[in-house]
């Protein structure tokens, strides 16, 4: 037998993200890696005020390597414990005890599993959301070129599945942009102020960390003027590179909560422009096509397909994220200072979040990189319905001269007269009476070139903030 085993997720069943940075970046030995990170952050952190021999914390630092430990031995020995992070400092106050027998007893001093857990946690949040936005800020990049490219590109507009009026693909692409941006700012605001350290003890009182400074330096724990709790949780964020939080959040579930609608939300944007792209690339509409690759989007049956896979995994992503985030959200119910079960019940839904909505970032840059846009084909599906698409249009213009209801009355007429001949609407208006327009003011007015509305500068407005590309062959 080949491959890595069974006991490897290797994402035979969510495609989106198997093979992408943020499947490793939240992988279970990123995640070993982020909970020594904290235990050698916390470690440094005590040593800067004092409280902790500074050879110690050297040594932890040293120790706190992923590569020194077995991660499935670790896995077994959390199902003695219900956590990973007990068997976690077992191994590593053994692997410090190799190095220097004295360190060994400043490893996890007065901490608790949840600290060093949660703690680890927002460093692997906080190293995957670097990579989702990165790929968001590729994606907005691309759909913003396709804005402006297609700014006065006209393609149906549809509701309730129908032609609608006439609107443009650049501002289609633009609002898709928006979205993303959208996104990618709700996860700027959870990595900039939303992902804390977690430092509570037991119970949340600090109680064990400041007992062991009152034991190992009592003139620092006694200073009233710089009291040691805040100087603790500042040493240990500015270790980690985390937000400081106001009071210690073991009980109270907000970075969960914000991180999981932020995830969400990002997820649902991307499946937004993947929904239409799988619309519009329908064989009887053909508007857009997505980038080839050898093999992609082939089937086992149809030789002649070429599915759009790519967002076929982005929607599929989307679909899931709001559901799995909704169960964090439901981890806000907790009771008392750490409930059974529900704080371990966050640990897989958070990884899932993060991988899948990682996953489907990384897919829309190539979606939207790569995708190939087709006029021709979007001026053609605009005349199916012979003038139709811009029916408002007219009836708004004989409104003044036949009043309101009556234009609607007129058109509505007309309307369903040339979908029963198959004649142009324009044809149809000609050739009735009551109106007063002529033939070539009812041909001019059926022309849906003439009916794009404030299309092309809404998408001027959206691409207020992007710079102009400098015209070819001059210099910056």
């Amino acid at each position: 037998m080949t491959g890595e085993g069974p006991l490897v997720d290797a994402g035979l069943l969510s495609p989106v993200r198997a093979g992408t940075e943020v499947e490793t970046a939240v992988g279970d030995r990123a995640w070993l890696q982020a909970m020594l990170d904290a235990e050698a952050a916390l470690a440094r952190a005590q040593a800067s005020l004092g409280t902790l021999p500074e050879e110690a914390a050297a040594v932890i630092t040293e120790a706190a390597r992923a590569d020194r430990f077995d991660l499935r031995a670790l896995a077994l020995a959390s199902r003695e414990t219900a956590n990973p992070v007990v068997g976690l400092v077992q191994a590593l106050t053994a692997e410090v005890r190799g190095i220097d027998p004295k360190a060994a007893d400043f490893v996890h001093r007065g901490s608790t599993s949840q600290d060093i857990f949660d703690t680890g946690a927002m460093l692997v949040a906080a190293r995957a959301l670097r990579l989702i936005r990165a790929d968001l800020a590729r994606t907005a990049q691309a759909l913003a070129g396709l804005a402006r490219t297609h700014r006065d590109t006209l393609m149906p507009g549809r509701t309730l599945a129908l032609h609608a009026v006439p609107t443009t693909f650049g501002l289609k692409a633009a609002g898709w942009r928006a979205l993303v941006l959208d996104a990618d700012a709700r996860l700027a605001r959870v990595l900039d102020e939303g992902l804390p350290v977690s430092l509570g003890g037991a119970a949340g009182t600090l109680a064990g960390y400041l007992e062991y400074a009152d034991i190992d330096r009592p003139d620092v724990a006694a200073d009233t003027e710089h009291p040691y709790l805040d100087r603790l949780v500042d040493a240990f964020a500015a270790e980690t590179g985390l937000a400081r939080p106001v009071l210690p959040w073991h009980a109270l579930r907000t970075p969960l909560a914000d991180l999981a609608a932020a995830l969400a939300f990002t997820a649902g944007a991307l499946g937004k422009i993947a929904v239409d792209v799988q619309a519009l690339t329908r064989t009887e509409v053909g508007e857009v096509a997505e980038p080839t690759a050898a093999g992609r989007g082939s089937s086992s049956a149809m030789p002649h397909k070429r599915n759009p896979v790519l967002a076929t995994l982005i929607r599929a992503a989307a679909l899931q994220v709001p559901v799995i985030a909704a169960g964090l959200t439901q981890c806000l119910v907790t009771e008392d200072e750490r409930a059974a079960g529900v704080w371990h019940a966050e640990w897989q839904l958070l990884r899932e979040c993060l991988r899948l909505a990682g996953g489907a970032a990384h897919t829309a840059v190539e979606l939207a990189e790569g995708l190939e846009v087709r006029p021709a084909r979007m001026r053609e599906n605009l005349d199916l319905t012979g003038g139709q698409v811009v029916s408002e249009r007219i009836a708004a213009r004989l409104a003044p001269h036949l009043g309101k209801a009556a234009a609607k009355q007129l058109l509505t007429e007309a309307s369903t007269a040339a979908a029963a001949s198959g004649r142009p609407l324009a044809a149809v208006l000609t050739s009735m009476p009551g109106h007063g327009l002529g033939a070539d003011h009812i041909a001019q007015l059926c022309d849906p070139a003439g009916y794009g509305g404030a299309a092309g500068a809404l998408v001027d407005r959206a691409l207020a903030d992007v710079p102009q590309s400098p015209p070819p062959g001059s210099t910056v």
